[in-house]
């Protein structure tokens, strides 16, 4: 992933139009795969304090999803109820990361030059640029993430809220068209970025360790097969992407789509797990109105969690009538924090981390390998 484009104005502006679109079908490739796990991680990381604990877990989480919305949505269509807005969200994301941590490298060429001298001659003979070293990778993945968070904290908060769960009896679903206007209706435009705060540390410090954990287990791949014959490395690469030619000079080449999945599915574990907290706490922002049982919608909605078989009705109360709780207060990020701290303690900053980390490998290994295959075979 490292910046190898060529660097005339032309061949910039158009390796910025596939990185777009090429992270985009990534993007998309990976929420699909992805998409149930995350509804049940946003639904045991939702679960209101003050009441009892409706999910004991990842898998009776599940158990009780596929058995709840299949009464009303077919079971597995319960846990991908919402997916639309999180696919754009994929592809906005993923778009937005490759495109900017590309941007990021060459600013950091052209505000360092002296730190950065010019291309190797082999690289420069392809029209490349060298790769940056490792911490300046994970510098650019961090300003990637960042600008990356502006774009996505909108999506995730429409997304929270249609994961959170229907009513037993009920085969309504909430809708995104009503939900977005009862948002900007009563929060206004700046409503959209409730949560920003644990968005941008999220982006920021996961996508340092995502793109940095890939930077660097493609970098013990390339070492390891920089001290095997030629003939054996080329042997070897039957995939795309990167694979390693010299240590020294020479541009890199392509690594076997297995290798590419490995760093990919490494890169995805430790997006997640480092920053995990800031994620749940976010959530937790971003499904307020739809799980805090204080007000009379709000409550309606909380006893519909707790005993599901109240109120057949409670898709409609659970989300399009949550905005008219206007004047209630959202609380901040770091009042958020406070409360799940005394609640739950370091347990419950963590709910949901295994079933995260876990999804977060396949859908990360595509991800790249999707995105290193397009980009091998459409240059």
């Amino acid at each position: 992933m490292a910046e190898t484009r060529p660097v005339t104005a032309s061949a910039s502006a158009a390796a910025a139009a596939k990185d777009i679109a090429f992270g985009s079908v990534a993007g998309v490739v990976g929420k699909i795969i992805e998409y149930p796990f995350d509804t049940v991680k946003v639904r045991l990381q939702a679960q209101p304090d003050g009441l009892p604990l409706r999910y004991q877990g990842p898998i009776d989480c599940f158990r009780q999803s596929l058995a709840q919305d299949g009464e009303g949505g077919g079971g597995w269509r319960g846990l991908y109820r919402g997916v639309s807005a999180p696919m754009v969200g994929a592809a906005v994301e993923t778009s937005c990361l490759f495109f900017s941590y590309r941007i990021a490298q060459s600013a950091l060429r052209s505000v360092m030059p002296s730190q950065y001298p010019p291309s190797s001659s082999s690289a420069a003979a392809l029209g490349q640029e060298d790769p940056l070293p490792l911490s300046s990778l994970v510098a650019c993945g961090a300003l990637s993430g960042a600008f990356t968070s502006l774009a996505l904290t909108p999506i995730e908060l429409v997304k929270c809220q249609m994961q959170m769960p229907a009513s037993s009896s009920s085969s309504s679903r909430p809708r995104i068209l009503p939900l977005i206007a009862s948002i900007y209706k009563n929060h206004g435009l700046l409503g959209f970025w409730h949560g920003q705060l644990g968005t941008l540390i999220r982006e920021t410090g996961g996508s340092a360790a995502w793109f940095g954990s890939y930077e660097w287990v493609s970098l013990l791949f390339r070492r390891y097969y920089s001290n095997v014959p030629a003939s054996t490395s080329a042997s070897a690469s039957t995939g795309t992407g990167p694979l390693p030619a010299t240590p020294s000079d020479a541009p890199l080449l392509p690594l076997p789509v297995w290798q590419q999945m490995l760093a990919g599915a490494c890169a995805g574990m430790s997006y997640n797990l480092i920053f995990f907290p800031a994620d749940t706490i976010k959530s937790r922002m971003q499904t307020e109105s739809t799980s805090n049982p204080s007000g009379s919608a709000a409550a309606a909605s909380a006893s519909a969690s707790a005993t599901p078989k109240h109120q057949p009705h409670q898709p409609h109360q659970t989300l399009q009538p949550q905005p008219q709780q206007p004047l209630q207060k959202r609380k901040t990020f770091l009042a958020v924090g406070r409360s799940l701290w005394h609640a739950r303690g370091i347990r419950g900053l963590y709910q949901g981390c295994g079933i995260t980390v876990a999804r977060s490998a396949p859908s990360s290994a595509f991800i790249f390998a999707v995105y290193e295959a397009l980009k091998e075979w459409f240059g």
